[in-house]
């Protein structure tokens, strides 16, 4: 059986990157980019509450 070449597999197209020149892009996809980006915020966020509650929890428990 072939190994997989990654240069194969199609590449997913990155729809921001930091520090990218925005000279190119309308406002409407400014907009549609910070849309994308504060999802992303809230996403990152929420994983970050859950991993504290997770330590809290942890923390509190090995201290009794």
């Amino acid at each position: 059986m072939p190994a997989v070449d990654d240069d194969d597999r199609p590449k997913k197209k990155i729809a921001h990157a930091i520090g990218q020149d925005l000279m190119l892009l309308s406002a409407d996809e400014l907009a549609e980019r910070i849309a994308l980006l504060q999802g992303e915020i809230s996403r990152l966020e929420a994983d970050m509450a859950r991993k504290r509650a997770t330590k809290s929890a942890a923390d509190s428990f090995f201290k009794k």
